[in-house]
């Protein structure tokens, strides 16, 4: 429970800011939070996707402002969420990797060097999340779709913990479902493939779309999550007749080809859902006074997602693994069709939002690593003055490491090994250190997005500077490290 001192100290303290800006400016937006799962920064059409067809989300970019420069806490799904939930780094929460049934150390397929710090299974009731702060401030907020930043309830995949679910953790209106995803099917089979030109419809959506709704006569703003389980694997579609259409894109010998098929018309079908509910705030009346933010948790699967240009993927930090498509749309304060290089990562979400509430995420003792990115809705250009940290103690993939790609690349369809590394970005200038050998790589995303070229040795200083930085970020937040396996 919640209920030290500080912390009702600093709910009130967050009501009183909320009260003054309310007298100042009623017209505190609604938050509409849209998080995809495991979608590639290069999956979309607004991103430059050659054939894949987003045009809802498209819109939602030309109707707002596409990030270039958005990343992800983590790489991977628990740790990315748990960061965007509390506006602290992974690093700082002490959970980096992905919530499983049990506590204790990874299980691997072979030996390694290092010993990985115990898996952390539930993020704990006593951090207070984006949706307990906008409740503070008088906020109604609703949660769909996955949660997992608990350990899975009675061991059922996914399920949500009743002790570690998002209504302990501010979210007053939640339904656990799994709405048209294959997670579902197991549970009803329900696998019938539907007539040509249509979706399916999806329950846990039509939740969002219901709250929305129920919404438009209300004078108090709301604060919706809507979590998706698109694009993640399983990867299968009710939509053959949207997978036959894409078989006109792929080359018969295209590597990965029937997975890379199925994934397309997936992305579609996550696309076709945005709509609906950019659709549902239309309906309603209120959408010149929501605030409309898409990003993705982690980059995208390497088997069935290029990621190109970009390096790596899901579960590494070279860009392939955290940067990820991150739109933003709030009509009459951010500009159509506005694009911005800002760097702005997850755990900004926090006190972004808190501050668009008219309140502030100082204040209640205690650190929050994330920055108000308010100010780049208004100046594209804004730049504050700040590094990006990540922090990955752990090996990828568990059962399999040891027949995995040895080199991560590019557009290669490969599940490659990731160990134990963390990253820094400061400026176009990013640093990768790889704890095993005590190895460093640093690149000029300016110059260099796909992370091709390693300027550790030609530019000793710079390297030895970032090291510095991020050694002592990490030391601040007393991360946890893979040590010396004995």
């Amino acid at each position: 429970m919640k209920t030290t001192t500080m912390r009702i100290l600093g709910c009130l303290l967050m009501i009183c800011c909320a009260a003054t800006a309310v007298g100042a400016d009623a017209e505190r937006p609604n938050i509409v939070f849209i998080l995809a799962d495991d979608l590639g920064w290069s999956d979309l059409g607004c991103y430059g996707h050659a054939y894949h067809r987003t045009p809802n989300i498209d819109r939602l970019a030309a109707e707002g402002l596409r990030f270039t420069n958005g990343y992800a806490p983590a790489p991977i799904c628990s740790a990315s969420r748990a960061s965007i939930l509390t506006g602290k780094t992974p690093a700082r929460l002490h959970f980096e990797f992905v919530t499983k049934n049990d506590a204790g150390f990874q299980q691997l397929d072979t030996q390694v060097p290092l010993q990985t710090p115990k898996l952390t299974l539930n993020l704990p009731t006593t951090e207070i999340t984006i949706a307990e702060r906008l409740a503070a401030v008088g906020y109604r907020t609703a949660f769909f779709g996955k949660w997992h930043v608990s350990q899975h309830y009675q061991r059922r995949y996914l399920a949500w913990h009743p002790q570690f679910g998002p209504r302990k953790q501010g979210f007053a209106i939640a339904t656990e479902d799994f709405g048209d995803h294959p997670y579902a099917w197991r549970k009803r089979n329900a696998q019938t493939d539907l007539p040509d030109g249509h979706f399916p419809s999806d329950s846990m959506i039509n939740h969002a779309t219901d709250f929305i709704h129920s919404q438009k006569d209300s004078q108090t703003p709301y604060f919706l999550m809507v979590s998706s389980f698109y694009v993640h694997t399983p990867v299968k579609n009710r939509c053959r007749w949207l997978v036959k259409d894409y078989e006109r894109f792929l080359g018969k010998h295209a590597p990965n080809r029937s997975k890379r098929l199925e994934y397309a018309a997936f992305v579609e079908t996550l696309d076709h859902h945005v709509g609906s509910i950019l659709d549902a705030i239309d309906d309603s009346g209120q959408r010149d006074s929501t605030l409309v933010f898409f990003m993705s948790d982690n980059g995208g699967h390497p088997e069935y997602c290029s990621n190109a240009p970009l390096r790596g993927s899901k579960w590494n930090l070279y860009e392939g693994g955290i940067r990820v498509p991150m739109i933003a749309r709030w009509p009459k304060t951010i500009p159509a069709g506005a694009t911005s290089d800002t760097p702005v990562i997850g755990y900004d979400l926090l006190p972004t939002f808190v501050e668009i509430a008219g309140a502030s995420a100082d204040g209640q003792n205690e650190v929050i690593d994330g920055l108000s990115v308010r100010g780049v809705f208004a100046n594209q250009n804004w730049q504050p003055q700040r590094s990006l940290i990540w922090h990955f103690p752990y090996y990828h993939p568990e059962s399999t490491f040891s027949k995995a790609v040895k080199r991560v690349g590019i557009d290669d369809f490969a599940t490659s090994k990731t160990r134990p590394q963390s990253a820094i970005r400061k400026g176009d200038f990013k640093l990768i250190h790889f704890a095993e050998d005590d190895r460093v790589e640093l690149y000029n995303l300016g110059d260099d997005v796909s992370e091709q070229n390693d300027l550790s040795k030609h530019q000793a200083e710079t390297s030895a500077k970032l090291r510095t930085l991020l050694d002592r970020q990490l030391a601040t937040m007393n991360a946890r490290r893979a040590v010396a396996n004995n």
